[in-house]
């Protein structure tokens, strides 16, 4: 399966300066791999040590976060788009 993955600022510097990149795969994890592959160095920014999804990371798909899904494992279809977006904290 095809998707597209939308890529924020701070990881575009992997990606050429690409805000959107094509990746397949079946599920999370095999689009991180794919993406990893084209883009090394992009999966230690999104995993940690154990291929979980790093907390400060969040994974949309079609608008849906993943953590209330499957998680890494949220499988994916053709077309779908996946948006990184990294958490952003803060306060008065």
């Amino acid at each position: 399966m095809t998707v597209t993955v939308k890529i924020p600022t701070p990881l575009r510097a992997l990606t050429a300066q690409q805000d959107k990149v094509a990746a397949d795969g079946t599920d999370i994890a095999t689009v991180i791999d794919a993406l990893d592959e084209q883009h090394p160095g992009i999966k230690d920014r999104l995993c940690d040590d154990d291929g979980a999804l790093r907390h400060f990371v969040n994974i949309y798909i079609n608008g849906e976060d993943v953590r209330y899904m499957s998680g890494i494992n949220t499988t994916v279809s053709d077309g779908d788009e996946l948006s990184i977006v990294p958490a952003v904290a803060g306060g008065i």
